[in-house]
């Protein structure tokens, strides 16, 4: 499947958006001057004890105090300890491990206070981004991710991606990384390595090698809690984790970040310089590869697919509520069978819409009850299938007996909440509408769902006289496409009386031709 990633920038904001196929799958967006991004490494100094929790709240420089937990430790927290307290008192100064002595592991079960004194400094990782009213959570697990692996301090161990299929290249790799990785250096060699020679992961791990020499150079200078490694920025971040040979476009519309990413790309996949452009069109970019209208129509309460099936996402304090419908237009057939072409086209669209608006934590799916445990399987394995592009942490149970799914998913950030809604042009602002472009694709599937129930119909349609001059407006208008595309010519008129989103079809009778 074909991968663009399409980058605007404006004076506050850069926003990113990954299109898989042509249809928007993740949208990003960083401030400008955004100070804290998950995947940081700070010095961090015990604040608060709460043996309680078994947690422990810190400060990192963060105006709310960061939370700790003890399953976030981590084995090697007794050999990080030491190595911030001998870096930060001069005792240690060389900036690798391959002289440091590594402590034995931490059990799994014990208590926060028996690892941590208040005060004790000890370097730690964003895990997830401050939400509401909590600040950032934070993990002593440190990660330095690069675009074949991933490096892991205070360890020997090297792991293997699990979505690499075949045994021997997995065999091969491990063998590989085991000869080069540097010493008490554990590495996580990712999919993304699948293939590569040995002079590709040299020398990513010799430029993680250099970020963390980066970091023990910091270290070394600051006594208080502060930053001593800072993430690559959302939009190399993103090229780092997703880049790979099925992505053939970038394009952006700001000068320096084309510089930036070109220069990027040259050092970590010279061959992709070639997919990168820099947008110089009159038209708005979003716009130019419809990145708009599918935002405006994503990010509502309900989300129609194509069928005229929708689903209706809710979202409480504990868990998301997904409810899946058939809708008033679906074709008459068995009802089996159409349960599960509906819950099978739902699932795709739910797989999208957890990507797309990064929704976390616990999620429950009702799909449309199915009789066979042949179909109820078949929908589990194909969820599976459609989350399997899902970079973010998740877990997937079958069909429960009262038919529903639950997901568990990563919560990384907070959700992301893009308000659609335009100003009334009636009431001016008093209250609200849905986007006014909707109306179109709303007629647009009903017209064709008339055309393939009633194939010899004379169509007419009435609207609001303002969706009327959209139609009409133009060379070639809305409506001249439709004859070119449908080879089937439809009359609109209008309706003083009609709002905005009504509208009726009428056949050669007169007749209204209800859709539900």
């Amino acid at each position: 499947m074909d991968k663009e990633l399409i980058i605007k920038s404006s004076a506050n904001e850069v926003e990113i958006a990954l299109l898989e196929g042509s249809k928007l799958v993740e949208i990003h967006r960083q401030k400008t001057n955004n100070t804290s991004t998950v995947g940081d490494v700070f010095l961090g100094s015990i604040k608060k004890l709460m043996p309680g929790l078994n947690a422990a709240f810190m400060d990192v420089g963060h105006r709310k105090d960061a939370f700790l937990h003890y399953t976030d430790l981590g084995p090697q927290i007794k050999s990080l300890i030491k190595y911030t307290n001998a870096v930060i008192n001069g005792s240690y100064n060389n900036p690798l491990l391959e002289n440091f002595k590594l402590e034995p592991d931490n059990p799994k079960t014990g208590k926060i206070d028996q690892v941590f004194d208040k005060n004790t400094h000890v370097i730690v990782q964003v895990l997830k981004e401050p939400i509401s009213t909590k600040g950032p959570c934070l993990s002593c697990e440190l990660t330095l991710p690069g675009r074949f692996v991933v490096l892991t301090p205070f360890s020997e161990i090297v792991a293997v991606s699990k979505k690499i299929g075949s045994s021997e290249e997995r065999k091969r790799l491990k063998v590989l990384v085991e000869s080069i990785k540097p010493k008490n250096f554990g590495v996580i060699v990712r999919t993304a390595a699948e293939g590569k020679k040995v002079v590709d992961l040299h020398n990513d791990i010799k430029e993680l090698e250099e970020k963390w020499k980066s970091m023990f150079e910091q270290l070394r200078k600051t006594k208080t809690p502060n930053k001593i490694l800072s993430e690559i920025d959302k939009t190399n971040s993103i090229l780092r984790d997703i880049l790979n040979d099925n992505f053939n476009r970038i394009v952006t519309d700001d000068k320096d970040l084309y510089n930036g990413i070109k220069e990027y790309l040259q050092s970590i996949a010279p061959e992709k310089v070639k997919i990168l452009q820099f947008y110089k069109g009159n038209r708005h970019l979003f716009d130019q590869f419809d990145i708009n209208r599918q935002i405006k129509a994503s990010f509502g309460k309900t989300s129609t697919m194509s069928s005229g099936a929708y689903v209706i996402i809710e979202h409480t304090e504990a868990m998301h509520v997904i409810d899946v419908n058939s809708g008033p237009k679906m074709v008459k057939r068995d009802q089996e069978e159409a349960a599960i072409s509906v819950n099978l086209e739902a699932g795709e669209e739910i797989a999208r819409q957890l990507r797309l608006r990064d929704i976390g934590g616990l999620i429950i799916i009702d799909f449309i009850d199915m009789r066979t445990s042949e179909n109820k399987v078949s929908l589990y394995n194909k969820m599976k299938d459609f989350m399997s592009n899902d970079r973010a942490q998740h877990t997937i149970l079958p069909l429960s007996k009262f038919g529903l799914m639950q997901i568990t998913r990563q919560r990384t950030r907070p959700e992301v909440n893009i308000d659609t809604r335009e100003v009334c042009p009636t009431c001016q602002g008093t209250g609200k509408v849905n986007p006014t472009i909707l109306v179109i694709d709303n007629i647009l599937r009903d017209i064709v769902f008339i055309l393939q129930s009633r194939p010899t119909t004379k169509l007419s349609l009435v609207t609001n006289p303002f969706v009327k001059a959209y139609i009409k407006e133009g060379f070639p208008s809305l409506q001249m496409k439709w004859l070119w595309k449908y080879k089937k010519w439809i009359n609109i008129s209008e309706n003083d009386n009609y709002h905005f989103f009504e509208y009726t079809f009428f056949d050669e009778a007169k007749d209204e031709i209800r859709l539900s």
